[in-house]
């Protein structure tokens, strides 16, 4: 694991005191991370490129809502670890090109995708994952017309500058639109001062993977090859059996009961003589797929952090 300085500790602010409301300025397919609860809330990536990190209290629990641009990674985090509540903050370091966390009681570090810390007094100690979704901010208020999302958080940010300066955030600069548009990979090839080696031709070094963990065991599904099977694909990892979906909106894992899904002409899917809904993992008949904890990132942040060999397919 490589592990760099990039920025000082803090350039990039957490956000952690959110607000919340009902009203969202952007556009309807600007993706947000959703995070069940009463209500239900939406995170703005397009608000995460500036902070990637909200620490935040969901129905009693402590979470972390967690960016990673360059790998675009979004995971969703248990503050909790030995029953204490832990503050995150962006550390200016990159791990393998992935954001590096610290947690604010103990200065101990973590990377983002793994959920593990890395250096410090916690060493060793991992993030409990916690199910969630991306989606479309359209698709979040058709599911959720009572949730909430971020409201802008403002202050000023190293991601928001050219220079090392923090700079007011304007929310409506995309500041990794080229990055994402862009053939390479990583932090160089952000700065346009190179870019790392991708030496396999089955996968494109950012496509989508929704990454899933079952104790020692984990498998990556890519989201072309979950489409390429019609838009779902059954599997087991560990000893969980789970169905993943491919939908207009993202990409979406649930805990499969032992049923058979198959595509209908719709976008959804048909199983046990139901219709069910790859996104909400409903059914028409009122039955509920449990969501799985995953973590949604790019096909070369994934292979960093379990090998080649861990996608499906």
């Amino acid at each position: 694991m490589n592990v760099r300085n990039v920025l000082p500790r803090d350039a990039i602010p957490s956000v952690d005191d959110p607000a919340f409301g009902d009203a969202y300025d952007g556009d309807p397919d600007d993706e947000v991370i959703v995070v069940a609860g009463d209500p239900a809330r939406a995170y703005p990536v397009r608000f995460l490129h500036y902070h990637e990190i909200v620490n935040d209290v969901v129905d009693g629990t402590p979470v972390a809502v967690t960016w990673c641009p360059l790998c675009g990674s979004a995971v969703v985090y248990d503050r909790t670890v030995d029953g204490r509540t832990l503050t995150f903050g962006v550390s200016g370091k990159l791990a393998d090109d992935d954001l590096v966390m610290y947690d604010r009681e103990t200065g101990s570090e973590w990377k983002q995708s793994l959920g593990e810390c890395i250096a410090g007094d916690l060493s060793g100690a991992s993030l409990t994952v916690l199910p969630a979704a991306m989606t479309t901010w359209a698709r979040f208020r058709a599911d959720h017309p009572a949730g909430v999302v971020l409201r802008p958080p403002g202050g000023a940010s190293e991601a928001a500058s050219e220079t090392d300066d923090p700079a007011p955030i304007d929310y409506d600069e995309e500041p990794y639109r080229a990055y994402f548009e862009m053939d390479g990979f990583g932090l160089a090839a952000h700065r346009g001062t190179g870019g790392r080696a991708w030496d396999r031709e089955d996968l494109d070094p950012k496509a989508v993977v929704l990454g899933v963990e079952s104790g020692d065991d984990a498998l990556g599904f890519p989201l072309p090859r979950v489409e390429d099977a019609g838009g779902g694909v059954e599997a087991s990892v560990g000893d969980r059996s789970v169905v993943v979906f491919a939908t207009s909106d993202g990409i979406h894992a649930f805990e499969n009961p032992g049923l058979s899904f198959a595509p209908d002409d719709d976008g959804g899917f048909r199983a046990d003589g139901a219709r069910w809904d790859g996104a909400t993992g409903e059914s028409d008949d009122g039955r509920t797929l449990d969501r799985v904890p995953s973590k949604r990132l790019f096909a070369f942040a994934w292979q960093d952090d379990h090998g080649p060999g861990s996608f499906f397919g």
